[in-house]
Order: C-alpha cells, then structure tokens, then sequence
C-alpha cells in the first residue's frame, strides 16, 4: 500500500499519480464476510474490558458499549470522552489481541475483483474507523497488500479521536487520499451509518448487505448490495472489464 498521510504501508501503486476516481473501501465486515464472526470475538474483547477498566458487571459493561458505538460509532471514543481511557492501550487489549490468522485467508475472487479495476483511473484507499495496526494486519491477512494506494484510519493517537459517521472524518479520507471532487468518489461500507454518511457527503456509496444480515426498512446509499462482486454491475465505469 502506497503512503497515506496517515500510514506507512507501501503498494506497487504508488507511483500511479493521475487519477480521475477514488474509491474508498471499508475494511472489517467487508473485505472478509461476517460469517468469520470477527466482530464478535471483537465485541467479546471490548465488553470484558469495559467490564475490567470501569468495574461494571456483564450486562452493564454490554449495554454501556452498546451506547457508545449507537452514539459515536466506536466504542473508544465513548471510553475516551467519558473515561479518559488511553486509546492505544486500549487497541492492544482489542484490536491487536485478536486471534485472525486462523480465520482470515486471502480470497482468490476478492483479489481478482481488485486487479479489474481500472487503476489507470482509479485510486484505492482503504477507509476503516479501526486503527492502523490492525488495518494493516487483515489486508496482509487478506493478501490485498498491492492492491491499495493507501489507508485513512482513526487514529487513536491523537488528542481528539475522528472516525466514521462524522464528517471530519470523510473530510479526512478525502485530504489524505488527494481527493478534490466528492462527485468522482466511490465508497463501500457494511455499516448503514458509515454508507448513508457518504452518500450525504456527496459520494456514490454501497451500502453492503449480506443476506444473512437484516435490510433496512429502506437503502441508506445509492445502492444495496449483498457482495463485493455486485460492484462491476453498479459502478461499471471503475473496472476494466466486467
């Protein structure tokens, strides 16, 4: 992965210079599918220390993060405002304590899906709340490492925590990705906040759906798709070949 002005992953991409497109991709839930169930042996690590840093019982520490991801989108942030909690000690104890290397593996259709994509055109920026260690490790994980030009993370080293809904944050992707014209971005997320957060900001958005998942009662995003590979069929002018 190319340098964003946040990260320091390198990519076979990153002499690419000219392009007329971004697309912004989200990382967990969809790059790999919710079936591996990472987000639940995450949201398992993130009430157990809800339940050891705030010496709250089971079922206060599950409503309590439950609060904070519908209020802010991330847990942390709720434990940062509230808590005075140290974000990157709290990264260690969740996000890198994860056991992923028995789970993800790269996906020979996922990578192929990346290498039609016209890169003479478009850019590839990775697009996560999580932070950059664990960003990097499920792309290596993945085998995506050169697919991407770069990466826009929340950075839990800063003094104020900005992930996704929050417009800061999409003005952030945009600042480090090189991007100018809302207009000529994409973006993909599983999350309906997150999608319908960048259709309002101007960007053609996915909102992925697994069927597995519950639809909204209504598509938040200029569309709904249920898999990557509906991406050729929706945004066509991306790819090389369909």
């Amino acid at each position: 992965m190319a340098n964003g002005t946040n990260g320091d992953l390198h990519n076979g991409a990153a002499n690419r210079t000219e392009h007329q497109k971004t697309f912004f991709i989200d990382i967990d839930n969809c790059l790999y599918p919710k079936s591996y169930r990472i987000h639940d042996m995450m949201g398992q690590l993130i009430d157990d220390y809800f339940q050891n840093n705030l010496s709250l019982s089971k079922e206060e520490a599950f409503a309590l993060h439950q609060r904070y991801y519908k209020d802010y989108g991330l847990a942390i942030e709720g434990l940062v405002r509230h808590h005075k909690v140290d974000p990157l000690e709290y990264n260690e104890k969740v996000d890198d304590a994860l056991s992923l290397d028995d789970v993800i593996k790269p996906n020979p259709k996922l990578i192929r899906l990346f290498e039609d994509i016209d890169r003479s055109q478009v850019k590839l920026w990775l697009f996560t709340n999580a932070y950059i260690t664990h960003g990097r490790r499920v792309v290596r994980l993945l085998d995506l490492e050169d697919c991407f030009d770069g990466i826009t993370y929340c950075d839990y080293g800063a003094e104020k925590l900005i992930c996704k809904p929050r417009q800061e944050m999409y003005d952030k992707a945009m600042r480090e990705a090189g991007a100018t014209d809302p207009a000529q971005c994409y973006f993909v997320d599983d999350s309906a906040l997150n999608a319908e957060a960048g259709k309002a900001y101007g960007w053609k958005s996915a909102h992925l759906v697994e069927p597995v998942s519950t639809s909204p009662d209504k598509p938040v995003a200029d569309h709904q798709i249920q898999s990557l590979e509906e991406l050729r069929n929706i945004f066509p002018e991306l790819f090389t070949r369909s």
